[in-house]
């Protein structure tokens, strides 16, 4: 029996539904999240275009760290629980060799979400992810937001939440903390938003 929305579904069920969601429907990714299914659609153009211009733009940066953009899929949460499928992933070459779909987040610098036109997928990705990546203990959540048309940085976690959080509109240079410690100039966004 599979759950419906409203009722808690467990890991494995998730993992086995999730299998099946992908494999029979193009361009759809499941992910878990509170418990919850939710599905996230497929990148459009400037969705792809947007991640290949950061994956550009951080490699020459940081050898020794990768974007991946593969929709490689972490174990999130405070207890694991969470199965989420960030647009990009910056972690050593090397960070998910042997792990299989779901990846643990011990190398995870910092995790990419780009909103979609879908108002669900754009509301976990300011409101819910934020929390989950937190908990996590993912050191810096970088959130590309086109509606917004805005950069939002998020850094610091306390465990539950992230304490610093640094919003910049499309076109101002963005700030990425320490971990990465870069600056760069985020007005090629102008041309890739909604």
């Amino acid at each position: 029996m599979v759950a419906v929305r409203g009722d808690v579904i467990h890991t494995e069920e998730f993992e086995v539904i999730a299998r099946a969601v992908e494999r029979e429907t193009e361009g759809v990714r499941a992910e878990l999240i509170g418990g919850r299914l939710e599905v996230k659609r497929g990148p459009d153009g400037n969705h792809g275009r947007i991640l290949n211009w950061l994956l550009l733009l951080l490699m020459p940066l940081h050898p020794g760290l990768f974007l991946h953009v593969a929709g490689q899929g972490l174990i999130v949460g405070a207890r694991g629980q969470g199965r989420l499928r960030p647009d990009g992933v910056l972690a050593p070459l090397d960070a998910f060799v042997g792990s299989g779909e779901w990846g643990f987040s011990d190398a995870v610098v910092m995790v990419v979400e780009v909103t979609s036109p879908d108002p669900n997928s754009t509301w976990r990705d300011r409101v819910e992810k934020p929390i989950v990546y937190a908990q996590t203990g993912i050191p810096i959540y970088l959130l590309i937001d086109r509606e917004a048309a805005r950069v939002v940085v998020h850094s610091e976690s306390d465990g539950d939440r992230y304490q610093d959080v640094h919003s910049y509109a499309f076109g101002r240079e963005v700030t990425l903390p320490a971990q990465v410690g870069i600056s760069f100039d985020s007005s090629p966004l102008e041309g890739w938003g909604e």
